[in-house]
């Protein structure tokens, strides 16, 4: 992969978010769509974003029954995602499942602990230990389940690069160094997750809502 870097194109409206896209493209490595942007625009949406010409992560982090979530990368098969997520916390049937319906040219990455979460949220869902020692354990399920990697924060990546050598990671809620964090809590610069053996790198706000996204998505790449 060239440029690792996938603009997370969040934007309610779809003339925006096509603007957005069409400036920066050159100087990115493909477009994520998330759970908003889909409920808000769905495969037409999409259709739309693809017709740029690069790859499309469609981060719908899919979390259901087994039969269910099948269905659904059925139904999302025909928009030729190079990349889609699904929830580790869904077990290793469902991630099974959901890599099988998933086409050939897919990735299907586990989702392993939202970057906007800490180890105090997950003592208030019940879950012991650290934000690394969950990511870890999830990371080790979704290979077991036959997936091509996981998401995980740039705080943890480094390790997970250790234990699954060939895994396709992806590092989200980057930020620059000058850039406010709003509300991710697990950050660390582009750079720093690449070194640490990122495969892609999301990048939303520090782009998108910048004075100058061009010149924003260029000051990325550069760091790379």
């Amino acid at each position: 992969m060239s440029n690792p870097v996938y603009l997370a194109l969040d934007l309610p409206q779809l003339d925006a978010a096509k603007a957005l896209a069409a400036r920066v493209k050159g100087h990115v490595g493909g477009f994520k769509l998330g759970l908003e942007f889909f409920c808000a625009h769905g495969h037409h949406g999409v259709h739309e974003i693809a017709a740029l010409g690069l790859p499309i992560f469609l981060d719908l982090k899919l979390h259901d029954i087994p039969n269910t979530v099948a269905g659904a990368m059925q139904a999302i098969h025909m928009l030729q995602p190079a990349i889609v997520t699904v929830h580790a916390a869904g077990g290793r049937a469902m991630m099974e499942d959901a890599k099988a319906a998933a086409g050939q040219a897919t990735r299907v990455v586990a989702v392993t602990l939202l970057t906007s979460l800490d180890e105090r949220d997950l003592q208030r869902t019940g879950i012991a230990g650290s934000a690394h020692d969950q990511v870890m354990r999830l990371a080790e399920l979704a290979e077991t389940a036959g997936l091509d990697g996981i998401v995980c924060s740039g705080q943890e990546v480094a390790a997970v690069h250790r234990q699954w050598k060939d895994g396709f990671l992806v590092v989200p809620g980057l930020r620059l160094a000058d850039n406010h964090v709003a509300d991710q809590k697990r950050v660390v610069t582009p750079r720093k997750a690449r070194d640490d053996g990122a495969s892609v790198l999301v990048v939303g706000r520090p782009i998108s809502r910048a004075a100058d996204p061009l010149a924003a998505a260029r000051a990325v790449e550069a760091t790379l």
